[in-house]
């Protein structure tokens, strides 16, 4: 199964790069991973809703530019369903059953645009709580190790 996650905005801190990086590891042996990344808009703090949806629409053009048409394209918001990680796991599965490849969104600071949002095949949510994006990748790394070790029927801490 190819998975591909889709990022705005690189790791900039040392934790995550490395808590990333050790998921990447790990998620080798259960499927083929790439993750890429598209470019954040810099934008001040103070932004008018306006102003929000013309960066995020930018950033989501980016991220649609990486876009391969034929995968299934689950983008991660906070109005998504949520899973245990037993019903991702079973998701994920029936997923990877079906010959499907997956591709996960992650937006920049501001979330998602309304076109990568509408594009998706369906939604996530990580957790009720806003995570940083950053956060949000090694959590759905993470996930995705356990989904594996689920699918698998192998012993991972609880």
């Amino acid at each position: 199964m190819n998975v591909t996650i889709l990022a705005v905005g690189k790791l900039k801190d040392r934790f995550f790069e490395e808590g990333c990086g050790e998921y990447q590891k790990r998620l080798m042996r259960y499927c083929t991973l790439s993750v890429r990344e598209a470019a954040d808009e810099k934008a001040p703090e103070a932004l008018s809703p306006a102003q929000e949806e013309q960066v995020k629409e930018r950033e989501g053009k980016r991220l649609l530019s990486l876009l391969d048409p034929r995968d299934h394209v689950i983008a991660l918001t906070v109005t998504g369903r949520a899973y245990t990680s037993e019903g991702l796991a079973e998701r994920i599965g029936a997923l990877r059953d079906r010959g499907k490849n997956v591709t996960f969104l992650i937006g920049g600071s501001l979330g998602l645009s309304r076109e990568a949002i509408a594009r998706a095949d369906e939604e996530l949510s990580l957790s009720k709580l806003t995570l940083p994006h950053r956060l949000a990748r090694l959590v759905l790394l993470e996930q995705l190790y356990r989904s594996f070790k689920i699918l698998n029927h192998e012993t991972y801490h609880k």
